[in-house]
This record gives C-alpha cells, structure tokens and sequence, in this order.
C-alpha cells in the first residue's frame, strides 16, 4: 500500500494499452488508487498515421507530451528506462531507482529487429519509427522524378518472417501506388510486394487476402506469397526457395521483438511475456499484466493494444473495489488500411491456434461477426479515428469509454454495416 493507504498501480509504457490502462484505471478508480506511469519517452506517437509523414504529414503533428495529461488526473509521470521487475519483492527498477507496487501492467512494446535478416538494415527503407518513416520521404521523391524522367525502377516490399504487423506495409505500397498515379508516374514503376506468410494479411483471413488480392490486380502490383526472404544484396532479395528479386528501392517492416527485457518474468525467444490470454495476467504472477505489444498475443496491432489495456484495468478496478473480475480479452480486431483513393476496413474475431505457421485465425463460430469492406467513405471513418484518440488522450481520458466512444462506436457499426460484409 501507499503511503496514503490505497494501492499501489504501476504502469510501464506511453503507448496504446499503457495509456488506455493508466486512464481507465483512473476513471473508474478515482483517489482508490496510487497510479505512476514510467516511460523513457517523453511523448506518446499516433503510429497509425505515421503511414503519411512520406508524403508530407509533419511528424510533430502526431507527437502528445505526457506530462499534462497525466498531471491532468494525477497519474505520477516517470520519465525512465525500466529495465527490471522483481515479482518477489513486487519493485520496479527504472534508472536505478525502484518502484514498488501491489498491482503491474507492462505494456513496454515491440522494437525492430532487422539484423535477423542479413542485409536488411543496410539496403532496405523501414517503417516502424517516424524517423525512418521520415527518411522514406526523399526516397519516395527520388523516386518519383527517376520515374517522371522516363526511367524504368522497381519498388520491392518486403514481409520477412518474425514480423506481427504487416498492415502498415499494405497501406504504404497502395498509397505509393495511388500517389505515382495521382503525379503521371506510375507507368515508370514496377511495384513488387513479398512476404513469408502463405496469404496477404495471413492473421486477418480469407476475405482481407481476396480483397488485397483484388487490389493488387487492379493495381498492377505483383505480389508473391510463400517468399520467405533470407538476405538482402546490394539491388536484390534472396529468398529460401532460390528466387532472386532485383530492386531500385527496397521498403520493409522488419522482425519483431519485445522493446525491454524482464529476466525475472517468463517470457518467449523473442522476450514478450507470457500470458493468461483471458486476463493478460503474466503466467504466475496474477498481480502482473502484459498488455499490447509487450505480451505474447501473436498480432500486435493498436486496436487490439486497446482492448488489452481494457482488460488490465477492469480486472485490477475489480480487486481493488472487491469484486471478482468477469471482464476478459475479445481479441475483435478492427482496422482501416488507408489507399488514399479509399480505404478498406476489416473487423476481425481472433483466436490462437498455437500452431508456428499460422498463430491466430479468424473464429469460425464467430464468422457473423468477421466483415471486410472497401470504400472512399472509410478514409472519413479512418480520418475520424485520427482525430478522436488523440483528442482523448490529450485530455487523459481512456479510448473505449464514455459518450464519446459509444457515438464512436455506433457510427462504426453503422458504416460496416452498410459497407462491409
């Protein structure tokens, strides 16, 4: 307990599920808890829309200072590195300084891991940070004016194996698309997408693959699946099954891996927590949480970070008020995969299969509930979304709660209803 006598909520990360828990757990808690955030950032990053800083978004758009959303409901704001969790004495390390807490949600998230793939770092332009997303901006313009100059040039995407979220790599060979076209010079540029799972989107299932590969057609992209890539070359990609793909520019989202390492907590090769796939409670230590990337669901993907961090802070609100906790995870995924001449959104129902090949799949007794839909009226309902998480967070108020998320929710509903199925 605190020194106040209430119990004592740490979370570690300023992310999605951080943030969405931190608040949450203020909202329904109030002064019944001690909450302190830590994070070695200083500001939490909008990615979903790091997707157009290549072509012009200013990255400082998408940037919101914790500080004063967390001052704003009296959430402890540590600016740290937290490098260690000692479940036995239930302390937190951070920066040499401990922590310590009755209640942990790590929700840490993911980094890159692209030396896995020999050549990778060196040739290929990434898109996990709005650094790198930054970068691709003159190599996107380089590109264009080889192109208007009448030079032929190749654009190879690849998907290598170990990575959890590929979605933003659709979004961006289907913008560039769009974008060369949109500028007369599309004609000039070949456009080439691999990856190492056996269908488009292989998490999101059958009707998202049809509906890529119905795009890809229209579009004039060759895509290959199966394409396992083994190493990068100066202006090419090997692949495991022998082929060899030349390229002028290369665009990739590498492996994934867990951000920190808790050598205390139980936790896969890849360092993300193992987990209670119900109440994300690490295995063995029910006080503690893994939520969003740092946990071992095999999809890491905002939305369902959401929904993660949700279920941390009911379960913990109901310990804390004395209630037995009924709320568990309903990995539902819903996304809107930006194309700029529209958009295609997808509403997904999850499960784990445990099998390597294929870790989650779409629930067949939930198949109601499983709709895909491709229209210029989802690039309002994914500009929406845009602005409604930011303004939420800004003002230290949870993503999937109140009024707000429930008008939020209807107009969804409505809008796959009518143009998803």
């Amino acid at each position: 307990m605190s020194a106040t006598g209430v119990p004592r909520a740490v979370v570690l990360g300023g992310g999605f599920s951080g943030l969405e828990a931190a608040f949450l757990l203020r909202q329904r808690l109030g002064d019944k808890v001690d909450l302190t955030l830590i994070s070695d950032q200083e500001e939490f990053i909008f990615k979903p829309n790091t997707i157009y800083i290549p072509f012009g978004l200013d990255p400082r758009s998408l940037a919101i200072p914790l500080a004063l959303p967390l001052k704003r409901k009296k959430i402890q704001f540590v600016q740290a590195h937290a490098h260690e969790v000692d479940p036995v004495a239930k302390r937190v390390e951070a920066d040499h300084a401990a922590y310590p807490y009755d209640y942990l949600i790590v929700a840490t998230g993911a980094t890159m891991r692209p030396e896995e793939i020999p050549g990778l770092g060196t040739y290929a332009k990434t898109i996990f940070t709005p650094t790198a997303m930054l970068e691709l901006r003159p190599a996107f313009h380089d590109l264009l004016t080889a192109a208007v100059e009448g030079k032929r040039q190749r654009v190879l995407f690849v998907v290598p194996p170990n990575n959890k979220c590929s979605g933003p790599l659709y979004e961006m060979i289907m913008m560039l698309d769009s974008w060369l076209r949109k500028h007369g010079a599309r004609g000039h540029v070949d456009l080439i997408w691999t990856t190492y799972e056996h269908s488009f989107i292989q998490a999101f299932g059958p009707r998202l693959h049809t509906t890529v590969l119905g795009e890809f057609t229209q579009r004039k992209i060759e895509g290959h699946t199966d394409f396992v890539v083994e190493k990068i070359e100066q202006g090419k990609a090997i692949y495991r099954n022998g082929e060899e793909v030349p390229f002028d520019l290369l665009v990739s989202f590498p492996p994934y891996a867990a951000a920190t390492a808790f050598p205390g907590l139980p936790a896969d090769e890849r360092g993300f927590l193992q987990t209670d796939q119900d109440t994300r409670q690490v295995r063995g230590f029910p006080e503690i949480y893994a939520v969003g990337d740092a946990g071992d669901f095999p999809v890491k993907q905002a939305f369902l970070a959401f929904l993660q961090g949700d279920v941390a802070a009911e379960r913990i609100a109901s310990l804390v008020q004395g209630r037995i906790p009924e709320v568990t995870f309903d990995p539902v995924s819903m996304c809107v995969m930006e194309e700029f001449n529209r958009a295609t959104f997808a509403q997904v129902p999850l499960r784990v299969t445990g099998r390597p090949d294929l870790p989650v799949e779409v629930r067949p007794e939930a198949m109601g509930d499983y709709r895909v839909g491709t229209s210029r009226a989802w690039r309002a309902g994914k500009a929406m979304l845009g602005m409604y998480l930011p303004w939420r967070f800004r003002a230290g108020n949870p993503f999937h709660s109140g009024l707000p998320w429930r008008g939020m929710e209807l107009g969804l509903k409505v809008m796959s209803t009518v143009l998803a199925s």
